[in-house]
């Protein structure tokens, strides 16, 4: 079975691009042998729902492409089904460039990113915003997070790839970086009581 990705990322240009460099024979063999890679398996929903933030790839009417930051609380951007992935539109600077390109072009791309354990992983697929849906809004709301959601937006999966981690910085959050500090910040705190109670003059 085919790798759904090279279907749509090898063009035509690519391919020739690949030929004239050598590297086409090995990628024809990679695309042609393996699985599908056109769903979201249980590996991948765990690595998605650590995520708190990701970039969203969408098309202008004008051919340009548009990557944007979405951020938010750990698992804010959720698993609806093995094909869809969905996230809360809050509101922002209202340009709305990322909702005027799903309103012509509904072509669209997730790069997911881990950088503390070097992962990325690439989606290709079509999007559409949804407003006005209470229940749905309501799925994929995050508990105790304050922003104001204006619509919703679904990600529909048709090709996946998983990338090596070669050239990828590690880098941590500040909630990675607080927890890992929190042991060594009270052993800290424990030894300056210890000397304190040593120096402190006898009764």
């Amino acid at each position: 079975m085919p790798r759904k990705f090279g279907e749509i990322a090898f063009t035509p240009e690519v391919q020739a691009a690949q030929l004239q460099r050598g590297s086409r024979q090995t990628y024809e063999r990679y695309i042609a042998n393996g699985p599908a890679n056109d769903s979201i398996t249980p590996q991948i929903a765990e690595f998605i729902a650590h995520l708190d933030g990701f970039y969203l790839g969408t098309v202008s009417s004008n051919g340009y492409p548009y990557i944007q930051f979405r951020g938010g609380a750990p698992g804010f951007l959720k698993l609806i089904n093995d094909k869809t992935l969905g996230f809360a539109d809050f509101s922002g600077n209202v340009q709305y460039i990322t909702v005027g390109n799903l309103s012509g072009e509904s072509k669209a791309f997730l790069f997911l990113m881990d950088y503390r354990h070097r992962k990325r992983i690439k989606i290709w697929g079509t999007a559409e915003y949804i407003e006005d849906d209470a229940v749905l809004i309501e799925q994929l709301r995050i508990p105790d997070y304050p922003a104001e959601i204006e619509r919703a937006i679904l990600f529909h999966v048709e090709a996946i790839s998983e990338n090596c981690p070669q050239h990828i910085p590690i880098r941590y959050s500040m909630t990675e970086v607080e927890a890992m500090m929190a042991p060594l910040q009270a052993r800290i705190s424990e030894l300056e009581q210890l000397l304190k109670e040593k120096n402190s003059p006898s009764d």
